[in-house]
């Protein structure tokens, strides 16, 4: 196979997002639009990727940087249009031999929509362009066609005749060419034009006058997504979560109501889980078989063992591992804590750092006190183990498995296997105490209103 490369064009300002974040930086699914874009790029099999920025957003290079590294970084500066921004790659692309694609960091296109374009590079066509039809063009660069899939030029809207905005065939952005053929075609292209930038899309008619092949490959409109205002960026976010919940449905996942349950980009959901309403994955979290995930749970970089329950109304935070039948109750807050087959934690407690053994109970109230203001300690619960309610176990503490805790207790101590911690003031009753108090204070108040 021909070798792949990607330029991925991400200089643009997003100034109608009008926020003090990048556009690009904006999250759809828990997921930088940006690295959507260098996702797909990976899909198709690119050796080589190219982000290329603006001088106006630092913080989008150091993201690209901190990700690729820096040779993945090239910078346009002052913008000039997409060809221009295209040629701010060259260097970085220096010897590389094979086929580069051209995307957008914006654009939410998975590799499957792209990669007909190197299906074409392989039959032949010196230049492919991936095109969709428009139910309303607008602004959206025309392409005009010559016979079956062949491709004479791309017109821009502000520069097209009344008959050429007419054609509803539209220029998705996205073009591939062998790389020596694209930068000696972006060396020929001029900024004649309304905007007085370098386009892209020139490529293409000067392809056409050198005789070269130029083809194009359509994709459905509603797979471009663009992003360029927080509108289209919650636009985005629901297609993706439309598409996802559709998917895991399909695979087997049981949702009653799957509106209201949203996805990050890498949640992993086997057939069989069964998620009820208001659920929400943030990044990081796999579901195994026969789990239930009961309403109004929030999981993030945790894991759900086979036949686990979960919630409702219970927060699962990253290093959460819940093993196999567990139950993690209803307001149940578990962070870095290994919950073994058949332990149960099934109302308000929150276990941080540490670990429950199999068959334990964390009884109502339970906290690990695993904070001293400078440093994280581990609390670990012993197989079989019963934690009474109310208890506080301050880390760094190991109850032994079978042992019990008795309710209200404040462990700071290790307990041995099979006993009995206590730790709680001596009750002390004084007889007639609470009717010699309501005596006083009624006296006192009756003197008060004389």
């Amino acid at each position: 196979m021909t070798a792949r490369a990607a330029v991925i064009l991400a200089a643009g300002k997003g100034e109608r997002m009008k926020s003090p974040t990048p556009k690009l930086l904006h999250k759809v699914a828990g997921r930088a639009l940006l690295d959507h874009a260098i996702d797909a790029a990976e899909a198709l099999g690119c050796e080589k990727i190219v982000v290329v920025v603006g001088a106006h957003a630092p913080a989008v290079g150091a993201h690209v940087e901190k990700r690729l590294g820096p040779a993945a970084v090239a910078v346009q500066d002052p913008p000039l249009g997409t060809g221009h921004a295209v040629l701010a790659a060259k260097d970085a692309l220096a010897g590389f031999d094979g086929d580069v694609i051209v995307t957008l960091a914006d654009g939410m296109l998975g590799a499957p929509a792209m990669a007909p374009l190197f299906d074409l590079r392989a039959d032949g066509a010196d230049v492919a362009v991936l095109g969709f039809d428009a139910a309303e063009p607008g602004a959206y660069g025309r392409l005009i066609l010559g016979g079956g899939d062949v491709l004479l030029r791309i017109v821009e809207a502000k520069d097209a005749r009344p008959d050429e905005l007419a054609v509803t065939a539209c220029n998705s952005g996205i073009l591939a060419a062998d790389r020596a053929v694209l930068f000696d075609l972006l060396s020929k292209v001029g900024n004649d034009n309304a905007k007085g930038e370098y386009y892209l899309t020139d490529v293409v008619g000067l392809a056409t006058e050198a005789a070269l092949s130029v083809r194009v490959a359509f994709a459905p409109e509603e797979d471009f997504q663009g992003v360029n205002s927080q509108a289209e960026l919650a636009a985005a976010e629901a297609a993706f979560q439309a598409r996802r919940r559709r998917q895991a449905m399909v695979d087997g996942v049981t949702m009653p109501a799957p509106e209201t349950v949203w996805f990050a980009w890498d949640t992993v959901v086997a057939p069989g889980v069964t998620i009820e309403q208001n659920v929400v994955f943030a990044p990081g979290v796999t579901v195994e078989a026969g789990a239930v995930i009961r309403a109004f749970s929030h999981l993030e970089g945790a894991r759900v063992g086979p036949g686990a329950l979960i919630g409702p109304y219970a927060r699962l935070r990253p290093g959460a591992d819940i093993g196999e039948d567990a139950h993690i109750g209803n307001f149940v807050e578990v962070k870095k804590v290994k919950v073994g087959k058949g332990a149960k934690a099934n109302h308000l407690s929150y276990l941080g750092d540490g670990s429950v053994g199999a068959g334990a109970n964390i009884g109502a109230g339970t906290i690990f006190c695993n904070y001293d203001g400078f440093d994280k300690f581990d609390t670990h619960v012993g197989e079989g183990a019963f934690i009474g309610s109310n208890s506080a176990l301050v880390a760094p503490v190991t109850v032994g498995p079978g042992a019990y805790t008795g309710s209200g207790s404040v462990i700071t101590k290790d307990v041995t296997g099979d006993a009995l911690a206590l730790a709680r003031p001596v009750q002390v009753e004084k007889a007639g105490w609470a009717a010699a108090f309501r005596a006083r204070k009624l006296r006192e108040r009756a003197n008060r209103g004389r």
